[in-house]
């Protein structure tokens, strides 16, 4: 092998080992607004679960959605039919801030986030590849919808700290369960507002609530009120389903002094 062989066989090597270092994340989908990734702890539970996030890197000035962006927006989608041995994901989302920028108010964030997610294997001891189809949207003064297919093999490289010290900030970063102390609980309403009143420890003021609609529910702009030291806000139903459904109810999330927490609200 001549010196010229010798130096295309170690970049070969060292191309190659780069790549191999990055495996189980994927490559970043570069948009107007930012850039997108999937990153995976690579290794999967004894009950074939995968921790991930979807990383979403803004640039300054631009935005992107909660799980129920509210006025408007596109909340993050995430789609892994086309997986192998995936059988489904579940997104969750840190605590939202509310913004007002003129032509409605909207939940979510206007700065970088990543968005924990859970992949569940279909056969728990077999290889996984995953294909995430994701759709969101980030907007400045007008919103680019993100479309794009994130492929990753979580086995490549399933010790890779820096990947798995992102999955675990990212998992630490979300509200905490409720607590009878820091709660939102339903009060008496109508069939066109969902009333809440909320415990939070801490400053009254810094209470915010955020409720996300699902099963045909959506929700207008909460309106806060303060009545003998309780913390009420008022929700307006938009649309709701003819029947009250079944299932676990709706999610929500309480912010205040000392951090979040999240729950499920029956549905009104």
């Amino acid at each position: 092998m001549n010196k010229l062989e010798v130096l295309s066989f170690s970049l070969f090597f060292t191309v190659a080992a780069c790549g191999f270092a990055s495996a189980s994340s994927s490559a970043w989908y570069e948009s107007q607004g930012g850039r997108v990734r999937l990153v995976t702890t690579g290794t999967a539970d004894q009950a074939g679960r995968i921790q991930g996030v979807l990383e979403i890197a803004l640039k300054p000035g631009w935005k992107t959605y909660w799980r129920d962006p509210g006025d408007s927006g596109v909340p993050p989608q995430i789609d892994v039919n086309a997986s192998a041995n995936v059988a489904g994901v579940d997104l969750s989302f840190p605590a939202p801030q509310r913004h007002d920028d003129g032509y409605g108010q909207w939940a979510g964030y206007d700065r970088s986030v990543a968005l924990p997610a859970v992949f569940t294997l279909k056969s728990p001891g077999d290889k996984a590849l995953i294909e995430a189809h994701v759709f969101l949207g980030i907007c400045e003064t007008i919103c680019i919808p993100v479309q794009t297919t994130l492929s990753v093999d979580p086995a490549s490289d399933p010790d890779n700290a820096t990947d798995a010290e992102l999955v675990k900030t990212a998992f630490a970063a979300l509200p905490q369960a409720e607590r009878s102390d820091f709660r939102a609980v339903t009060v008496a309403g109508d069939d066109e507002t969902l009333n809440v009143e909320v415990a939070a420890p801490g400053a009254p003021d810094d209470v915010d609530f955020f409720v996300a609609g699902n099963q045909d529910y959506m929700f207008g702009p909460p309106t806060r009120t303060e009545q003998n030291g309780k913390v009420l806000f008022s929700v307006p139903i938009l649309d709701r389903p003819d029947t009250i459904p079944a299932g676990a109810g709706l999610h929500y999330t309480v912010t205040g002094t000392t951090g979040a927490v999240e729950g499920l609200l029956p549905y009104p």
